[in-house]
């Protein structure tokens, strides 16, 4: 069984990770500055009063030499007075060092050696100087020079202890400052590892969502997102997918009954319009001029609703196969100013000027007629809708940076889109919220010329501002350009 940690769990996870390596590198680096407290401590407390304390003890054997050599030649009690003081100093000093054993620190042996001998040869201090014999105080010169050179040489031996644990200090120290850098170093990596995989582990499925909330309101239903974490992602994934599924049915399902229900008002009101026509051209007989206004107000409004249905069936079939697209090499001027001329009529009952921006020498285009033909209606006849009369409507070409496409525009002077609104437009049923009440259809002409360019390998789009018209574009390849 896989275990499943949601975003909480991982965040919980990756944090005790990273605080597990920092507190680690803290604890390192207290354990190496312990130690280094430790032979700091060591050479203040035992070393340095070894050193200190020995040097005393050399000049007091120095002083005791000199005070018995001076009394000999001078024979002044007050020599006698230095050496026992000096000796008394010496003993003092040789204590300090004897007490740092029994505080835990070691020293050598030969200072326990050194002590026996001294006080075998050391005078009473509490004797008083007429009971002093001068025969009996003096230490022979053999003894104090063998005790010099003792002392030399432990002094010499602490030294080199002193100097050997300075190193060490300085090893503890270089090592303490490396671990340090080495631990911070690998806490910042391990946290921005951690957090780029998180951010990843994040950013992945939101990507993969937002793919398909796109994908969805440009009215493509695409394959199921791939969302493979355990997680909350994972979850939403899920639930995503269920809902594509579920709205790709009930849209399938949607279009299938328009589809349906469109053709089966389409043949009896196609009876009905004939029917119509046929007492209009007085095949039943003569009708007045009254009846025949009335009769060919009904004929507008069946073709209108004909109109209506044709769109309707087109829109289900576009979505439920694919379009059938037979591309041919196209004139592009003779072809787009016969479709202007097929509109002219329309164009002149409104008061519209068209404004023509075409050159003469332009490639073929790559596509079929008969779609390209309903693109440039639906757009044109957009544009007169939403024209006054006595503006005017704009309609070019020109080529593409890359020369492969050609951009085809139709520009009109009404009263634009919203900016919030211009994803929406292409969208089946959609109308802009300021033409619903005055403008007739269902928001079906856009649509079917976006399935239409984009099966050609196009794009369409527009360009709009409120209150300051609108610009539909969209482009086409050219023949012979891969």
């Amino acid at each position: 069984m896989k275990l499943k940690f949601g975003i909480t769990g991982k965040l919980l996870i990756w944090f005790f990770f990273f605080v597990s390596i920092f507190f680690g590198t803290i604890l390192i680096l207290f354990m190496n500055i312990q130690q280094i407290v430790n032979i700091s401590e060591n050479i203040v407390n035992n070393n340095f009063k070894i050193s200190y304390t020995s040097k005393k003890m050399i000049e007091n054997l120095l002083s005791m030499e000199e005070s018995e050599k001076k009394y000999e030649l001078l024979k002044k009690d007050i020599y006698i007075q230095y050496f026992i003081s000096a000796q008394k100093e010496f003993d003092k000093n040789l204590s300090k060092i004897l007490k740092l054993k029994k505080k835990g620190n070691k020293i050598s042996n030969e200072w326990n050696v050194l002590a026996t001998e001294f006080r075998g040869y050391s005078s009473n201090p509490d004797k008083n100087k007429s009971d002093i014999n001068p025969d009996n105080l003096w230490i022979p010169e053999k003894k104090i020079n063998k005790w010099f050179k003792t002392i030399s040489k432990i002094r010499t031996a602490n030294e080199k202890k002193i100097e050997a644990a300075t190193r060490e200090l300085n090893r503890k120290g270089l090592i303490s400052s490396r671990n340090a850098l080495v631990g911070l170093a690998f806490s910042s990596i391990v946290g921005l590892i951690g957090i780029l995989f998180l951010s990843y582990s994040m950013i992945r499925p939101l990507r993969e969502l937002l793919k398909g909330i796109r994908s969805i309101s440009n009215d493509r239903f695409s394959k199921p997102i791939r969302v493979r974490s355990k997680d909350e992602f994972g979850e939403l994934a899920n639930a995503f997918n269920e809902m594509a599924v579920q709205l790709k049915e009930e849209e399938r399902m949607r279009s299938d009954f328009i589809g349906m229900l469109s053709h089966e008002i389409r043949t009896p009101l196609t009876s009905t319009r004939e029917s119509v026509n046929m007492i209009v051209e007085e095949v039943m007989g003569e009708i007045n001029s009254r009846q025949r206004k009335f009769l060919e107000i009904a004929s507008t409004e069946i073709g209108r609703i004909c109109d209506l249905l044709n769109n309707l069936m087109q829109v289900s079939r576009l979505e439920s196969i694919d379009l059938n697209i037979k591309q041919r090499s196209i004139k592009t001027s003779a072809f787009v100013s016969g479709c202007i001329r097929r509109l002219s009529h329309v164009v002149d009952t409104k008061n519209i000027r068209i404004d023509e921006s075409i050159p003469s020498e332009l490639p073929d285009i790559l596509g079929d007629p008969e779609y390209l033909q309903r693109v440039f209606y639906n757009l044109m006849d957009n544009a007169i809708k939403f024209s006054v009369p006595g503006s005017k409507i704009s309609v070019g070409i020109k080529p593409t940076k890359n020369r492969a496409n050609l951009l085809f525009f139709v520009k009109d002077n009404g009263p634009g889109i919203p900016e919030e609104e211009q994803s929406l437009i292409f969208n089946k049923y959609y109308q802009a919220r300021n033409t619903r009440d005055n403008i007739d259809g269902v928001g079906l002409g856009l649509n079917i010329s976006k399935h239409i360019i984009e099966a050609h390998g196009g794009e369409i789009w527009v360009e709009s501002k409120d209150n300051r018209g609108s610009t539909f574009c969209f482009s086409l390849p050219v023949a012979g350009r891969k």
